[in-house]
C-alpha cells in the first residue's frame, strides 16, 4: 500500500501564513472580520493538541478500521478515479458523521470544541477536539472499508476534506459566484453553520458539498437581514484549552451524577441532541426555533425557522 503524506502536515505552513495575513487584513481594516488576541491563542493552541493526541492515537484510530478490512467485498485500486470516488463518498459520509455530531450529546461533547469560539476566522478552523477517535465516530466511515477502499486512503482523502474546510473559516469573504455558492460549501455557508442565531442552529453541515445540505433538507442561506452570531448556546467564558476541550464531556458526567443510578437516564443523555432533558424541559434546537417564532411571529416560515 502506498506510504500516503498527511495533507493537513503539508498545508500547515500555508494555514499560519494564511493566519497572519488575516489577522494582519483585519486588524488594518483591509478585510472583514474579528480578531482576539486571546481568543485566536486558543484555537491555535487547541490545533496544536489536536495533532498531538491525533499522532499519539493514529495507530489506534487505523486499528479500528483495519478490523473491518479483511470483510471487504472488493478492493479497490488507488488510480485518479477511484481518488475522485471517494473524495466525493467520504464527503457524504462526513456530512452525516457531522450532522450526527450535532444531534447526540455523546458526539457533542467532542465536536461542541469547534464551535465554542465567539469568532469566526481561519483560526476557528484550528480550534479541533482532543478526543482522537475515543467518542467512537470514527466507525461511521466504516461503510467505505466495506466497500473496499483502504483505510490509508481514506485517511488521505479526510486530510484533503479538511484542507478544504480550512478557508471557509473567514468573514473576509463574502458571497462567491452563484454557481460556486450552489454546489460548494463556502464561507456564507459555514458561518451560517457556527451561529447561534435560531434560524441557522444545526444546518449546513456539509465539509465540501453543499449538495447534500439540500438534498437532505438541512440547507440554510446566510441572510443580510440576520447576521451570524457564533458560539454555542451556552457561552463558554474561558481560553483555558484543557476547559474548551473537556468541559462538555465534564458536563455530561455531572449531569449523569445528578441522575443518581439511573444507567436509562444516563443512555438518554448520550443519544439524544444538546438540550435534552429528562424532565421533558427541552432546550434543543428545534426547541428554540419554536420559541423565536413564538416571540416573532414576522419570522415564521423563513429559512431555517418553522412555520407556526
Amino acid at each position: 500500500m502506498i506510504d500516503w503524506p498527511s495533507p493537513t502536515t503539508l498545508a500547515a505552513p500555508a494555514f499560519v501564513l494564511s493566519v497572519i495575513w488575516e489577522w494582519w487584513a483585519v486588524k488594518t481594516g483591509r478585510a472583514g472580520g474579528r480578531y482576539e488576541t486571546k481568543d485566536a491563542l486558543t484555537s491555535m493552541a487547541m490545533g496544536i493538541g489536536n495533532l498531538v493526541v491525533n499522532t499519539l492515537t493514529g495507530t489506534i484510530a487505523l486499528w479500528m478500521m483495519m478490523l473491518v478490512w479483511p470483510f471487504r467485498l472488493a478492493e479497490v485500486p488507488v488510480t485518479w478515479w477511484s481518488l475522485i470516488v471517494l473524495f466525493v463518498a467520504y464527503d457524504l459520509v462526513y456530512y452525516w458523521k457531522h450532522r450526527l455530531a450535532h444531534r447526540m450529546r455523546w458526539f457533542w461533547m467532542e465536536h461542541v470544541t469547534h464551535h465554542s469560539s465567539t469568532h469566526y476566522n481561519l483560526t476557528t478552523a484550528l480550534r479541533q477536539p482532543w478526543f482522537g477517535p475515543f467518542t467512537g465516530l470514527i466507525w461511521i466511515g466504516l461503510p467505505l472499508v466495506f466497500l473496499g477502499f483502504h483505510p490509508l486512503f481514506i485517511f488521505f482523502v479526510g486530510g484533503l476534506n479538511l484542507v478544504y474546510q480550512f478557508w471557509i473559516h473567514t468573514e473576509a469573504i463574502g458571497k462567491m459566484p452563484a454557481w460556486f455558492e450552489a454546489v460548494m460549501n463556502t464561507p456564507s455557508h459555514h458561518r451560517v453553520h457556527h451561529a447561534i442565531n435560531p434560524r441557522y442552529l444545526d444546518s449546513n453541515y456539509a465539509g465540501v458539498f453543499i449538495v447534500w445540505d439540500k438534498m437532505f433538507g438541512s440547507f440554510v442561506p446566510e441572510l443580510e437581514s440576520d447576521p451570524p452570531t457564533y458560539g454555542i448556546v451556552k457561552p463558554l467564558a474561558s481560553y483555558n484549552p484543557l476547559t474548551v476541550a473537556f468541559h462538555e464531556a465534564f458536563g455530561l458526567v455531572r449531569d449523569c451524577w445528578r441522575d443518581g443510578l439511573r444507567p436509562d437516564r444516563w443512555l438518554r443523555r448520550c443519544i439524544n441532541g444538546p438540550g435534552w432533558s429528562p424532565d421533558g424541559q427541552h432546550n434543543r434546537s428545534a426547541e428554540l426555533k419554536a420559541a423565536w417564532v413564538a416571540a416573532h411571529p414576522e419570522d415564521a416560515g423563513t429559512p431555517g425557522l418553522p412555520k407556526t
